[in-house]
């Protein structure tokens, strides 16, 4: 990643504030010009006023710098607050495109990064930069000028000494570019830390009821643990780095004093004509000026390390390619559901072929049901209908168009999921089946609900459809989480319906109630269907069985019972299996 593409996109966020930021280095500028005027007005009080016993300017130079602190109080605020916000809104706009960013990355991004890592780029990282964004370039810019503000004042006490003073900087620039690598590398590793903390711990706290049930508390504080001790080790380290930097910086700007000191006294003895004791006293006063900026630089660059990694983070991210439309891609309309796949082969990464030049058609209104070994490709292919993967070789076409051509939003608000792991999000039911139609009415909502049978038990609860699921909808059953998901697909009215291990988690009894949703949501569109239980899809107008990325056989339930196939061996397995659990119901 290159600095300057990195330091553009940067600056690029202050664009929308150039108002707030020029003033924010205006008040900047008057607090730290104002910060040079006491010392050359105590000086004029004390080396001309006082003795010359001028009350009168005694008064007006007090009365003078009582405004200039009145003005510099003002300065301080607008800096302290407005530039404060400047560097929130900067934040929450680098948040929003980060969010935006994530809706649009593909889903092989979310298979290797942690929910934790990505939540602590969205929050821990930006503040940081946030921070820099705001004191950045006025730290930058207040220690520049005092500098260069005090070291002109100095130079009128004494240019010889003021020279011997400048003489050092070079010293400071020298330790600051030594420890700037193993800073920056250290400030790295500190932030992936913090990242694996948050992955453990929200990984933690969404399965407390597993960890509950198998009593593996100790388990998972010890895993918790490790991770917080890579963090303490990886802080320390970067807190090394910074001790090291700050203590020789400190040492440095410490030194400067003895020099005064000491070539100051020398000039008093041997220059007493040219410098004196009062000049003396005058410039170690007035050191602290020069010496002051230098101690805010050692802050900034502590800063600055933060905000650099965070920000380097963050755009990490933001480099990551997003989904996209081929050129000339088209929204669908009117879709009639007819799908051909046509020499169809997806691997993950490097990895062996999970499809392997799959080709089958199905037909409008139609209902294809896929069955086989776990890992045989089946949820990978209804993965591949809504182009949550690229294709890498062969086609899948929809009435005909290549889904190539087809803009993913477009061919997505046709094809309607039901899965195995039903995700609900924290609200209410009328959120949650919303959710299929954001801009449906309430009847529409409530007509979901009663097709897929789950309106009477709503209704039956003291908030109604206002009632809370609680966290991924903790407080409901498998059955009622699954009708709800089936809602939800009810009110998207898809034309396309892929049903994938919808009801394999459930109970035989629940199962029954939820095909009966299931069997009403099909009516009239193509259906996708992946089953476990065979009992399910023996009705499906034809069965496929896949495995190892290859079609073995493809029929109706009876043609493939009479073959003698592959689908029999599993069929005649499950049905030894009911009836082996039947005997031990029985018992």
């Amino acid at each position: 990643m290159k600095t300057s593409v990195l330091f553009k996109k940067f600056i690029s966020y202050y664009k929308p504030h150039k108002r707030t930021f020029v003033f924010d280095l205006l008040c900047s500028l008057i607090y730290s010009t104002s910060g040079l005027l006491y010392p050359m007005v105590s000086s004029r009080i004390l080396d001309v006023s006082i003795p010359n016993k001028n009350l009168n300017e005694v008064l007006i130079l007090c009365a003078a710098l009582l405004g200039i602190y009145i003005i510099r109080a003002a300065a301080n605020f607008y800096v302290s607050y407005c530039g404060h916000v400047m560097g929130v809104k900067m934040q929450g706009k680098m948040r929003s495109d980060l969010f935006a960013h994530l809706e649009k990355l593909p889903y092989s991004f979310y298979d290797s990064n942690e929910t934790g890592q990505i939540m602590t780029r969205m929050t821990n990282d930006l503040f940081d930069v946030s921070e820099l964004a705001h004191h950045g370039p006025e730290n930058l810019f207040i220690t520049t000028f005092v500098t260069i503000g005090s070291f002109a004042y100095l130079c009128t006490i004494s240019w010889k000494l003021s020279l011997i003073i400048f003489a050092f900087l070079p010293v400071l620039f020298i330790i600051a570019f030594l420890c700037r690598k193993s800073m920056t590398k250290a400030f790295t590793k500190s932030r992936e830390e913090i990242g694996n903390i948050n992955a453990v711990l929200e990984n933690s706290i969404a399965g407390i009821r597993v960890t509950k049930a198998y009593a593996n508390d100790d388990y998972e504080q010890d895993k918790f643990n490790k991770n917080n001790n890579n963090f303490v080790k990886a802080r320390s380290k970067a807190y090394k780095a910074m001790g090291r930097f700050a203590s020789s910086m400190g040492f440095v700007t410490q030194v400067y004093n003895v020099i005064v000191l000491l070539a100051g006294g020398l000039f008093c003895i041997f220059d007493a004509e040219h410098f004196d004791y009062v000049d003396l006293v005058a410039f170690m006063l007035s050191i602290n000026l020069f010496i002051s900026p230098i101690n805010t630089l050692i802050q900034f660059f502590e800063q600055l390390q933060d905000g650099i990694t965070g920000f380097k983070r963050f755009y990490a991210i933001m480099e990551v390619k997003a989904e996209h439309d081929n050129e000339g891609a088209k929204d669908v309309d009117d879709v009639k559901g007819e799908l051909r796949f046509e020499d169809v082969t997806f691997a993950y990464g490097e990895g062996r072929n999970v499809l392997d030049k799959v080709s089958f058609t199905v037909p409008e209104g139609k209902t294809y049901a896929f069955v086989g070994a776990s890992g045989g490709g089946k949820t990978t292919l209804c993965h591949l209908i809504p182009k949550f993967y690229e294709l890498e070789q062969g086609m899948i076409y929809l009435d005909g168009t290549p889904i190539s051509q087809i803009t993913a939003k477009s061919l997505r608000q046709n094809v309607g999921i039901v899965q195995q792991d039903v995700f609900l999000f924290t609200g209410s039911f009328r959120e949650n089946i919303a959710y299929g139609n954001p801009d449906a009415r309430e009847e529409d909502i409530v007509e979901a609900a009663k097709k897929a049978n789950i309106h009477e038990f709503i209704t039956s609860l003291p908030e109604g459809y206002d009632t809370q699921i609680g966290e991924r909808g903790v407080k409901l059953s498998g059955g009622q989480k699954q009708r709800l998901s089936i809602a939800r697909v009810f009110l998207k009215n898809p034309a396309i319906l892929i049903l994938d291990e919808a009801t394999s988690a459930l109970d035989n009894a629940t199962e029954a109630l939820i095909q009966a949703s299931l069997h009403e949501l099909c009516k009239g569109r193509t259906t996708i269907v992946v089953a476990h239980r065979l009992s399910t899809i023996k009705n499906a107008d034809k069965i496929i069985v896949i495995d190892r990325g290859l079609i073995q056989e493809e029929g109706t339930h009876q043609e493939l019972l009479d073959k003698g196939g592959i689908y029999k061996a599993l069929h005649d397995t499950q049905f030894k299996e009911t009836g082996l659990a039947e005997v031990i119901d029985c018992g």
